[in-house]
């Protein structure tokens, strides 16, 4: 692993960063007097090749086309070797060769706060660590070896067929290499096909590579694979590796190979996603329990009952097979969907016209679609792979344009983004999927990503390190106070004032004692994370300010190395002659909007507020409106909407809503 980002900035490290950084000169040369010289912006590469070297010598030993074997890992790893640790599914290196076996038996992360994922004004239904899916203090579960599928147990194999300890294959990348340049041989070989220097023959092989079961799976995941080939890649890994995929432009893959395999054909599931991923069905019971109690989900109508209006991104803090157990309990919460780490398959759970209970916000709850993803936050080395990334991405493009939903950060929020409802759920708010996932990978996979827009003058900023030599200290991921691995990041930590020995910036929700904040990787309290938007409130040489949480806070962001972009959009402000104004963590109807029969639901302002002079940056106007579903029948929920409406912004880590009679709305450049 790189050790952590120098005090004084870091040089580009990727070309996307050094346009960045080059097209930052000119803006930061109208606002900031020149202070000092920056590091060299041409620091060499760490590394010469090495991981490169090793690719090459296991392509030849093997007779595998070498950009089909960098293509393979580029997908599992993105040619990370995650300092020997394994993936959520026991992956090693960059081949990501599986010995679920070994790790899982010690693999125990760090649980965190649970948390109502209905909502107050549902049945409770406690929640699990992350995503909601592991009781507290429950590890993963560790079954046998036999017991295993085949897509978990690759390194054994990968053992036989080289002859290599198993350990070196877990601890040593050029060993890593070599294991997975021997099964993708092995199954060309079982496929009777011959050692071809075409990467178009490779088809087959490389999804026989995925360990998939069913034949949708193994070819999604061979198309990627190909998509990688045919566009190429090139990046710095997380041991400083530079290494270099060339375009190879057309391609002519041989589909007609994965027949071959074997594999399973299932019958179509009828579940709702894209058709370039591989999908199944697997549902969550709705179904009376004790009492007028029930679960796991509500029954809807949306979207003629309510608009879906969010998507949130979790992780599950559980394996694949202990998430599928716990969606399959009646008594359990739920979420719509479920993507694994290892191939990017994707389970529905949840219709998207019913609602799902996996927020700890009822009125986000009601307007939202819910995505799981498997691996753990505190630990950045059990993997968000690559392959995972982009079937999610796909999953949310499809779901955004089927809903209608703005693929943009006021939308597309991560479970660490939805506010707590009133003041004492706030620091049961769940933390996933935390600092460590990439945002910026995400929305570039979604054909969204995050530019300038807006210029110096633009009023706003757009929150956008540079997620590989972004290394902002955390500690906690194994033990509290403890420094966690150094790992790249997609969020800034926010300081009182311009200066890395300033106090953080305090949450009075998470701290009514007014203590400030802390590094913990749990802790949201100081932290703005990419694809954030929000209003400029200073600028000083190598330092921005922005408001939040009604407070001015300062970040590192300098010049040669910048950490945002420039934005322009609408801002809120308090209306003229108020001192300040509430926020809210949902925007529930006006009392006199309920029906009798409906019980009330109290507007309960949050323990913030939003002083006059300060400015928040402004999603979209939504109704005040409330979904009760308060039994089993569904034909008696009632929608209650009232006259009051709200504006979504950017509070802080988390949006908050603010009453749109409180606040003027304006153009951010004014």
């Amino acid at each position: 692993m790189r050790g952590p980002a120098p005090a004084t900035g870091i040089a580009p490290r990727t070309a996307r960063h050094a346009r960045r950084a080059a097209g930052a000169v000119a803006s930061a040369a109208l606002l900031l007097p020149l202070v000092g010289a920056p590091p060299a912006a041409s620091a060499a590469r760490a590394g010469t090749g090495t991981l490169q070297r090793e690719f090459a010598e296991a392509a030849a030993e093997y007779h595998v086309p070498q950009s089909v074997l960098l293509a393979v890992s580029y997908l599992e790893s993105r040619w990370d070797v995650h300092g020997g640790a394994p993936s959520v599914t026991g992956g090693y290196g960059p081949m990501h060769l599986t010995d679920a076996a070994t790790a899982l038996a010690s693999a125990v992360p760090p649980a965190e706060p649970g948390a109502d994922a209905r909502g107050a004004a549902a049945p409770a239904a406690t929640a699990g660590p992350g995503g909601g899916h592991r009781r507290p203090g429950e590890a993963p579960s560790v079954p046998s070896p036999g017991a295993l599928p085949a897509r978990l147990r690759t390194l054994p194999r990968a053992a036989a067929l080289t002859g290599l300890p198993p350990a070196r294959l877990r601890e040593r990348t050029a060993e890593n290499v070599r294991g997975g340049a021997a099964l993708l041989a092995d199954a060309q070989k079982r496929l009777g096909l011959p050692a071809s220097g075409r990467p178009d023959d490779w088809f087959g092989a490389v999804a026989g590579y995925s360990g998939a079961s069913d034949t949708r799976s193994a070819t999604a995941f061979a198309n990627d694979v190909f998509e990688v080939l045919r566009t190429g890649q090139e990046r710095v890994n997380d041991a400083g590796q530079h290494v270099s995929l060339p375009a190879s432009g057309a391609l002519a893959p041989r589909r007609d190979q994965v027949a071959r395999l074997g594999l399973t054909t299932p019958p179509p599931s009828g579940a709702e996603c894209p058709g370039s991923v591989s999908c199944e069905a697997v549902p969550a019971p709705y179904q009376k329990l004790e009492g007028s109690d029930y679960g796991n989900h509500d029954v809807a109508d949306r979207p003629r009952s309510q608009k879906a209006r969010f998507i949130v991104v979790h992780d599950t803090e559980g394996t694949w097979e202990t998430t599928l157990r716990l969606i399959k309990d009646p008594a359990y919460v739920s979420w719509n969907y479920t993507v694994r780490s290892s191939d990017g398959h994707i389970a529905q759970h949840v219709p998207t016209k019913d609602v799902a209970w996996h927020a700890g916000n009822w009125y986000v709850n009601s307007a939202s679609v819910g995505i799981e993803h498997e691996g753990f936050l505190a630990r950045p080395d059990a993997w968000y792979t690559e392959e995972m990334y982009r079937t999610s991405a796909r999953l949310v493009r499809y779901l955004a344009d089927r809903l209608d939903i703005p693929l943009d950060r006021r939308h597309i929020l991560g479970h660490d983004n939805v506010p707590g409802t009133t003041p004492s759920t706030i620091k049961g708010m769940h933390t996933d999927p935390g600092p460590y996932w990439d945002w910026a990978h995400y929305f570039e996979l979604m054909g969204r990503p995050f530019r300038p827009a807006g210029g110096p003058f633009g009023g706003l900023v757009t929150i956008l390190p540079e997620y590989d030599v972004n290394m902002p200290v955390y500690t906690g991921c194994e033990k509290p106070g403890r420094r966690c691995l150094p790992h790249g990041s997609g969020a800034v930590r926010l300081h009182t004032g311009p200066g890395e020995n300033t106090p953080l910036i305090k949450d009075v929700g998470l701290r009514p004692d007014g203590s400030p904040s802390t590094t913990d990787v749990n802790d949201t309290g100081a932290r703005a994370s990419t694809g954030q938007q929000f209003a400029v409130a200073g600028r000083l040489p190598g330092w921005t300010a922005v408001w939040y949480l009604g407070q001015k806070a300062w970040f590192r962001d300098p010049w040669w190395s910048p950490v945002t972009a420039g934005a322009q959009g609408r801002i809120a402000t308090p209306r003229q002659g108020l001192k300040d104004i509430p926020v809210y963590g949902r925007a529930y109807p006006e009392k006199e909007a309920y029906p009798p029969g409906v019980p009330v639901q109290p507007l309960v302002p949050l323990p913030y507020r939003l002083p006059a002079g300060q400015a928040y940056a402004v999603g979209e106007e939504i109704p005040g409106e409330f979904l009760w579903a308060g039994n089993f029948d569904p034909a008696a929920h009632r929608v209650v909407r009232g006259k009051e409406t709200y504006y979504e912004i950017q509070f802080g880590h988390r949006v908050a809503f603010v009453r749109a009679s409180d606040v003027t709305v304006r153009p951010s450049g004014r």
